[in-house]
C-alpha cells in the first residue's frame, strides 16, 4: 500500500465526502478533494492548478470550483479557488479555511482536518454563491487520487 492509500481509511473517505455534500448544499460553489504522494519537482501550487485542470474543475457555470490539493508524503497541501471565486473574495479569503486544516493536520488528525476544511470553505463560498434552486452538483464529490 502507498502511503496515499494508507493517508485515509474507507470510513475517513466516506465522511469527508458527507462533508462535501453538507458544505455543497449551503452552496453553488464546488469542492474536491485531491491526494497525491508528492508533487514530485513541482511546485505545490502549479501541481494543483494542473490537477485543477485535469479533473475538469474549470468547466463549473460560475466558475467556481475548490480543490484541497494534499501532497501526502510532502506534508503540504493548497487551496486552489477557480477565477470565479478569486475575482470576488478578498484576498485573506481561504485563511479561515487553511488554518481550520493546518490545526487539526499538525496533530495528525488528517480527516478531521479535511471536514473541517472543506465545512469552513462551504460556509465562505456560501456569502458570495449561495445555493438557489437552480444550483446542481456539476462535480464528482469522491476523492481523486494521483
Amino acid at each position: 500500500m502507498s502511503k496515499v492509500e494508507e493517508f485515509l481509511s474507507k470510513k475517513d473517505e466516506e465522511e469527508i465526502i458527507e462533508a462535501i455534500r453538507t458544505a455543497e448544499s449551503h452552496t453553488s460553489g464546488e469542492v474536491r478533494v485531491h491526494l497525491e504522494k508528492t508533487t514530485g519537482e513541482m511546485d505545490i501550487f502549479d501541481r494543483a492548478m494542473e490537477v485543477f485542470h485535469m479533473l475538469k474543475m474549470d468547466n463549473t457555470k460560475h466558475d467556481n470550483g475548490v480543490l484541497i490539493y494534499v501532497a501526502v508524503e510532502d506534508h503540504n497541501f493548497v487551496i486552489y479557488g477557480d477565477k470565479g471565486i478569486n475575482d470576488v473574495v478578498p484576498d485573506n479569503f481561504w485563511e479561515s479555511t487553511k488554518d481550520a486544516i493546518v490545526e487539526k493536520f499538525k496533530k495528525g488528525e488528517f480527516k478531521q482536518g479535511l471536514v473541517n476544511g472543506i465545512l469552513t470553505a462551504g460556509q465562505q463560498l456560501k456569502k458570495h454563491f449561495p445555493y438557489s434552486d437552480e444550483t446542481r452538483d456539476e462535480l464528482s464529490n469522491e476523492i481523486s487520487k494521483g
